[in-house]
């Protein structure tokens, strides 16, 4: 089932370009199933790109998705034209009455800054405390999954010694329904500073998937199953981390090259295949969890948490 998209909206071409459908409203309010409403709270700077790597992911779903975006109005965006943001983003006042099936919170090139220092952290608060009974399932990525873990679970970040940065390679831990059909060992791309301090992560509040071979974790799931955070980024096109290394590189930034990735002087795209499964897996757990009555959420939330005390 195609992506509903606006007409003008800047990721349709690119992603029509590449054979991934998406329709217009005229043609997708003629079919009658209810449509899955994605929330996508984009926090990167380089917000068009975000969104063609995220909405490539889950417009390969057979069901139809409407996606509304999320910008917070406490941080004026650089990167990003005004005209864009004002045409195609909401704001939180604006959906803090609606309730969405699923929820993804991106990262952000922020992680050496202490969450308190964020001028925008009140407001991401108070969006994480409205996801826990307005959204069905939340996908933070990330520095969006290092916040969700600090504020839900109080984790902290620890600082690494060098950038982390290149593919690596994940060992499932756990067989859990989203990731049904993957490897036992998958790579997946990483680009921080920061990793969580391990030792605060309780087990009995939250499921650790996979870990790397440092036996860093790197995809954790809450008690209640509402909250997936990712470390990492499935959702990176092939040539992102060439293009964030040499970014890095023109600012003067002693950055190494991306870990595990070039070979012979090409990159291969080791994640893909797990990127694709795993956003297909969410967008079909959500569906299958979620209320036909998107008002009924808040009660699906409550019933979660009362069995996972």
């Amino acid at each position: 089932m195609p992506i509903r998209l606006e007409p003008d909206f800047p990721a349709k071409s690119v992603l029509e370009a590449e054979d991934i459908f998406a329709i217009d409203n005229s043609r997708a309010e003629q079919q009658d199933i209810r449509p899955l409403k994605l929330l996508i709270l984009n926090l990167m700077p380089d917000k068009i790109t975000t969104e063609i790597h995220l909405l490539r992911l889950i417009s390969q779903s057979p069901l139809q998705i409407d996606v509304d975006f999320l910008k917070v109005a406490s941080h004026q965006a650089k990167h990003t034209s005004k005209n864009h943001l004002d045409k195609f983003y909401l704001e939180f006042s604006q959906i803090k009455d609606t309730y969405y099936d699923g929820l993804i919170i991106t990262g952000a090139p922020i992680e050496q800054m202490a969450f308190e220092q964020v001028d925008y952290w009140p407001e991401l608060v108070e969006i994480m405390e409205w996801s826990q009974l307005a959204v069905s399932s939340v996908v933070h990525i990330c520095w969006g999954a290092q916040a969700g873990l600090y504020h839900h679970f109080g984790i902290e970040k620890v600082p690494f010694e060098e950038k982390l940065f290149g593919i690596y390679k994940q060992d499932l831990q756990h067989d859990f329904r989203l990731f049904r059909g993957f490897d036992d060992r998958f790579w997946m791309p990483q680009s921080r500073y920061t990793g969580i301090n391990e030792e605060q992560v309780d087990q009995k509040k939250l499921q650790v998937i996979a870990k790397d071979e440092e036996n860093r974790s790197s995809i954790l799931i809450s008690e209640d199953e509402h909250d997936i955070f990712l470390l990492g980024h499935f959702e990176y096109a092939t040539d992102t981390l060439e293009k964030e290394y040499l970014r890095d590189r023109e600012r003067g930034l002693a950055t190494a090259q991306p870990e595990n990735y070039y070979e012979e002087g090409k990159i291969y795209n080791y994640w893909r295949a797990q990127a694709h499964l795993f956003y297909h897996n969410w967008l079909n757990d959500v569906y299958q969890v979620t209320p036909y009555r998107l008002e009924m959420i808040p009660q699906l939330q409550k019933a979660r948490k009362l069995r996972s005390t």
